[in-house]
């Protein structure tokens, strides 16, 4: 884990725009027009709206996306009672989190108010903004009382995270946890070491689950809290025990089954641990430092079960696992509270994830490919894609089932669908490629099957439904590998192209390449021996009907991979040459680049074929090109070098194709700003259009220009690169591809492949 120095932290809280979060418009704002739209005259309407049925709230502002993250600074992390104004830091992280993980809007609101009655009605009184309030680092006693009041007074979802978030996750923890060590939770005895807002919460939410309240202890910093003792607040007196002789964690924690520890660090000893029951469950929450550290708590015993605070060590139990996706799904159906029924969802939601097929972004980012349910894994990591279908569909439906929901959700596939392109985990134009795909499933050859990031790609695509996977590889070879990375490979062929078995397939296939390029100077003999590497043979596959579609480019050289196309599969009898697009989706629109890869200097006749492959490609994807030819001059202001290239390129392609929404040469600036194009030529055959296509006048710029674009927007989704104009569908990645990057190209492919078969029909 990386060391967190003070210089690095307010670095980076103050470098560039001070603090973390900000808060940008939704709606459009440059014209007279948006702006009396967006404030007078037009807002009135809304406004009156919203007076007649408040509820329309929801409808016109983004009260149903926007939650308040509300602390006084009396209890912030590990810090304590340091003030509103110093515990901002905090609360501005936590709308960070909200954002990222849950697609929730917030404001961070201190308020320097510690009389719990004053507080209350702050937060009463701004309440009607938003669709939820996350109460944070208040402290107990003050915390329950303020929590229960607001849930009381008001009609929205109120949530108190330091109690509830760590219940949830140390819940499903506790589920998961019992059923690799094979206890009952109602059988079990739980020390908790701590007896505050967590700690309380916790407890309170394992009875809800099972536990019995006789077998649980509970500790604060005087030790076991007992029937007999003085002066102790409703909330503790709940877990006291009535056990004899029992004052000090050594004593309690004897046979224990289950260690809560949410109190300070390093006061929970090796020999204790040893002291528990078999198959120990301990959970060190204390942060920074936990009770025991992980590696003293494995050192004491083999067979403990262990959850930290910690995302350096196994089965972190984090608040993020929960309040974004609670709250998402409690906004989402304009619900009036979360309540106990939406909290044991999430729960379950959460306990149930830990059981399913780790995603392949989840051990990337733990560097692991053995994530799987079990001591070490017995709940999800946060950066778990799923959560926020899961846990926040799970939540909504109890909301709904409660009673407690204004607003119901009645297909559940298209409102997770919804939070994946949300967070941009999948988006509408791969969802439809991939729907799309599933409708034509094809058999696809993937070249370097024995490389992880393309199995992984091919047991996905087999799993979406659209691929019959074809691994190129040596069979025990790629059955280690698969075993490694815990895939099944059921289902899916393995070729070993230099066994003794494929000897005729191979013979065959060097035939025909060899009658086909005979006037380029190949023989039997050197086509044969071509065989052996994985392009020609693999291309081969698909040239003579043994699959549909080919996928290569994980680690094999452009240039290499290029001329095995040309000479096994062939260039399109219509073109001079073959091309790659890439496609750019962003929050503005989508945008096709073309050529990334190919045509690395093309003269006026390749361009011209560049800018009809990308009108045809565009047209694959179900839109109507409107082709951008770009240059560093606009219409014939240079009349040398590249920029006359493009210029005749255009002439060229608009007497073939009058009807075609193409023009150039131009810059980017107006190949993207209408209205500047307009402006400045009114001539253009694009006027009024809005650019989709970009043809670039080489392949340097088109290159440069969508790396350079993908590395300023992180959030705009890149596929490709996207084969143009060769005979059969082969596609190929890069070495910078992902599982999602090959999958997105996987589906591609097969739709390609599928339209070649319908043309040939």
């Amino acid at each position: 884990m990386v060391k967190v120095t003070k210089e690095a932290a307010l670095a980076y809280h103050e470098n560039g725009r001070p603090g973390k979060i900000e808060v940008k418009p939704t709606k459009p704002y440059h014209t007279q027009t948006d702006l009396s739209l967006a404030y007078s005259p037009g807002v009135a309407f809304p406004c009156l709206e919203i007076q007649a049925d408040p509820d329309n709230a929801y409808k016109y502002t983004d009260k149903g996306n926007l939650v308040a993250v509300i602390s006084n600074g009396t209890a912030v992390l590990g810090l304590g009672d340091i003030g509103a104004m110093s515990g901002k830091p905090v609360m501005e992280g936590k709308g960070l989190l909200f954002k990222i993980y849950g697609g929730v809007d917030v404001f961070d609101i201190e308020v320097n108010e510690k009389d719990p009655e004053k507080f209350c009605e702050a937060v009463e009184k701004i309440a009607p903004s938003f669709g939820g309030i996350n109460l944070e680092d208040i402290k107990a006693p003050e915390c329950f009382y303020i929590e229960e009041r607001l849930k009381k007074t008001l009609d929205i979802p109120v949530m108190h995270d330091d109690q509830h978030g760590t219940a949830i996750i140390s819940s499903a923890g506790l589920i998961n946890a019992l059923e690799v060590a094979g206890k009952d939770i109602s059988k079990v005895k739980i020390v908790v070491n701590g007896a505050g807002a967590a700690a309380i919460s916790c407890t309170k939410l394992y009875v809800a689950l099972g536990a019995k309240t006789e077998n649980i202890i509970m500790l604060d910093s005087k030790g076991v809290i007992t029937v007999d003792r003085e002066k102790i607040t409703a909330q503790k007196a709940i877990f006291a025990t009535k056990r004899k002789g029992v004052h000090t964690l050594e004593e309690a924690i004897k046979g224990a089954d289950v260690f809560l520890g949410l109190s300070k660090g390093n006061i929970l000893t090796q020999d204790m641990i040893r002291s528990m029951a078999d198959n120990p469950i301990v959970f060190a929450l204390a942060n920074p430092v936990p009770e025991i550290s992980y590696e003293d708590a494995v050192a004491s015993r083999p067979d403990v079960l262990m959850s930290t605070g910690r995302s350096d060590y196994p089965n972190q139990i984090n608040n993020v696992i929960g309040f974004p996706y609670i709250f998402r799904g409690a906004l989402d159906v304009h619900a009036k509270a979360i309540n106990e029924e939406m909290k044991l969802a999430a729960v379950k939601a959460i306990a149930e994830l830990a059981k399913q097929p780790v995603p392949d972004v989840v051990n990337e980012v733990y560097h692991v490919t053995d994530l799987t349910f079990g001591p070490k894994y017995f709940i999800p990591k946060p950066v778990d894609p799923r959560l926020i279908t899961e846990v926040s569909a799970a939540v909504a439906k109890a909301a709904m089932e409660s009673g407690v929901a204004r607003t119901p959700i009645t297909d559940w596939e298209t409102y997770k669908k919804g939070l994946r392109q949300l967070l941009g985990q999948e988006t509408a134009l791969t969802r439809k490629l991939h729907d799309t795909a599933r409708l034509h499933p094809q058999k696809v050859v993937f070249a370097e099957g024995g490389h992880a990031t393309m199995m992984k790609a091919a047991v996905q695509a087999k799993q979406e439904g659209f691929c019959e996977p074809i691994l190129l590889g040596n069979p025990d070879r790629l059955n280690r590998l698969a075993n490694r990375l815990k895939l099944d490979l059921t289902g899916v062929e393995i070729i070993d192209m230099r066994a003794d078995q494929e000897q005729g397939r191979r013979a065959m296939f060097a035939k025909h390449l060899a009658e086909k390029r005979a006037r380029q100077g190949y023989t039997f003999e050197e086509a044969y021996d071509k065989m052996y590497e994985r392009n020609y043979f693999g291309m081969s596959l698909v040239e003579n009907g043994y699959a549909d579609a080919f996928i290569t480019g994980l680690y094999t050289k452009y240039s290499n991979t290029i001329k095995v196309a040309k000479e096994v599969i062939g260039v399109r009898p219509e073109f001079k040459t073959f091309g790659t697009m890439h496609i750019l989706n962003t929050k503005k629109g989508i945008y096709y680049m073309a050529d990334t890869l190919i045509n690395r200097h093309p003269d006026e006749n390749i361009l011209a074929d560049i800018a009809k492959l990308s009108a045809h490609t565009v047209k694959f994807f179900n839109e109507e090109p409107v082709i951008a030819m770009l240059s560093y001059s606009n219409f014939g202001s240079d009349e040398v070098g590249s920029p006359q290239k493009v210029h005749n390129a255009v002439g060229q392609i608009q007497k073939e194709y009058p009807d075609l929404a193409i023009d150039g040469e131009m810059q980017v600036n107006f190949a993207l700003d209408k209205e500047l194009r307009d402006d400045k030529f009114p001539f253009s055959r694009l006027k009024g259009k809005d650019v989709n296509t970009l043809v670039f006048p080489n392949m340097s710029s088109a290159n440069c220009s969508y790396k350079l674009l993908q590395a300023l927007n992180p959030d705009s989704e890149i596929i490709g690169p996207i084969q143009m104009g060769l005979n059969k569908a082969i596609h190929f990645t890069d070495f910078e591809s992902s599982v999602n990057d090959v999958v997105n190209i996987t589906a591609i492919a097969v739709i390609d492949a599928y339209i070649e078969k319908l043309k040939n029909k």
